[in-house]
């Protein structure tokens, strides 16, 4: 691999142009004109930013905007090298696999170079505790790590006692040990009717049977609920309160009080599953705030600070139940891991937590930026600073031809059928996430896409004529 050109400077030129936008735009002049060669080595990131008089973020952010580009591909500990040939902006459909995945509703992955130096030193540090974080920790989580999730929480206005806190191998994690300390086999839950997939894998795992409960502009039906007690008695109402995946509702609050005095009424407990209530900057209070004595509160932070952080805060309505709990997690997951727990902590007590928050609420209202003009208005729902859409589509299209246009067009999106409780059929709708892997352009590109089938009646073949 040539390092001929390792020494090269770009050539920039005095304007109104940031600084790593003509860094990138050097590269790629310099590829036209042959003066960078496919597979060459460009200087390292501090080198060049020493050899510019400029900071070494913009040099990172440069590189960054270079490989997005397609013009450059970067390794760690091996560098950054001119790509053999440019890579298209949007990917296409390789073997008949789409390209762009809208399924998986992940946060959008910031990419700021400043932001990505505090992570790395974030595990920097982690790292220094290594030989300790490998050995069996509490099983909750330690001292530090339950103190770290109080003062998480007050994020959200809930003023936790550490012996009600437990740190969990994530939301999924946190909902199964619940489950099972609540339920036997052939218990019911209520939950929405249109309510998160992993609810119903848990359900079917084990034995038991989920009740949705109908739903208005203001969230769960109380009066329904009430009916459903009444004539089921359930163990728990299982809730997404805030940022519903998949239709977005949020309860209001005076709706979240109805609900509360309908479970204290009955007697059944509350599931709360507040995976999406960081991302608003106001909104209405937990529901463990207003019946926290009936209340399990559940907070992960892979949809808030990153998919790949599979840590939750679960917090027991007593300390009887957090014992309770804590026998269930033993026996179902273990623990949660210390590295990643550590990590975790780390992050909220040094504020880069905080910063990814940001990030992604900032980036998430961009792109739903991109949605409104790439798609007919009135044609989906959205929340500010949420990261999905639930499209609801018009007539004749029904929600699996248009799934299949879409993967056809190397697009994947996910019908209501993944969220759809009971026998009925769902809505002719799909869930569109609008983060995870993808970038801005990507997410243009697949929105342009839905908007230009949902002004258009389906292909004829779709209808079996």
């Amino acid at each position: 691999m040539s390092k001929k050109h390792e020494g090269w400077i770009p050539k920039l030129k005095k304007g109104s142009t940031p600084v790593y936008q003509q860094i990138a735009g050097a590269i790629a002049d310099d590829i036209t004109t042959g003066r960078l060669l496919p597979e060459q080595r460009l200087p390292p990131q501090r080198k060049l930013a020493a050899l510019l008089g400029i900071d070494f973020t913009t040099v990172a952010r440069a590189y960054v905007e270079a490989q997005r580009r397609g013009l450059v591909d970067s390794t760690v500990g091996r560098g950054t090298f001119v790509c053999g040939r440019r890579r298209p902006a949007i990917p296409r459909a390789v073997e008949g696999r789409p390209s762009i995945d809208l399924s998986m509703n992940m946060p959008p992955e910031p990419d700021a170079p400043e932001l990505a130096q505090l992570m790395q030193e974030g595990f920097a540090q982690v790292g220094t505790r290594l030989r300790d974080l490998m050995r069996y920790q509490d099983f909750c989580g330690s001292t530090e790590d339950r103190a770290a999730g109080v003062l998480w929480l007050r994020r959200r206005g809930l003023v936790v006692p550490p012996e009600r806190m437990l740190v969990t191998a994530g939301a999924q994690c946190a909902l199964l040990a619940v489950l099972a300390a609540l339920a036997p086999p052939g218990s019911v839950i209520c939950c929405e009717e249109l309510t998160y997939p992993g609810l119903r894998a848990l359900a079917g795992q084990l034995g038991l049977k989920l009740v949705g409960l109908p739903m208005d502009g203001q969230g769960i039906d109380a009066v329904a609920f009430a009916a459903a007690c009444a004539q089921y008695a359930p163990k728990a109402l299982y809730c997404n309160p805030t940022l519903l995946n998949p239709t977005t509702c949020v309860i209001s609050a005076e709706r979240r009080r109805a609900l509360v005095e309908v479970a204290r009424f009955h007697g059944v407990a509350i599931i709360e599953d507040d995976a999406y209530g960081f991302l608003p900057r106001s909104g209405p209070p937990p529901m463990a705030s207003i019946g926290p004595d009936i209340t399990f509160y559940i907070a992960g932070l892979a949809k808030c600070v990153g998919a790949g952080l599979r840590v939750a805060f679960l917090v027991a309505p007593d300390a009887p139940q957090a014992a309770r709990l804590t026998a269930s997690i033993r026996a179902t997951t273990m623990m949660v891991s210390p590295i990643t727990a550590a990590l975790a902590t780390r992050w909220i007590r040094d504020g880069t937590a905080d910063l990814l928050l940001g990030a992604i609420r900032k980036e998430s209202a961009v792109r739903l930026k991109i949605a409104a003009r790439a798609l007919p208005a009135g044609s989906y729902d959205a929340a500010p600073e949420g990261f999905h859409l639930w499209l609801r589509l018009p007539a004749p299209w029904d929600r699996r031809e248009f799934a299949a246009a879409m993967a056809a067009a190397g697009v994947t999106v996910v019908t209501s059928d993944a969220f759809t409780v009971g026998q009925g059929a769902g809505p002719d709708a799909v869930r569109v996430c609008l983060g995870g892997t993808a970038d801005r352009y990507e997410v243009q590109h697949a929105l342009e896409l839905m908007g230009n089938a949902l002004r258009h009646a389906p292909p004829v073949a779709a209808h079996g004529v």
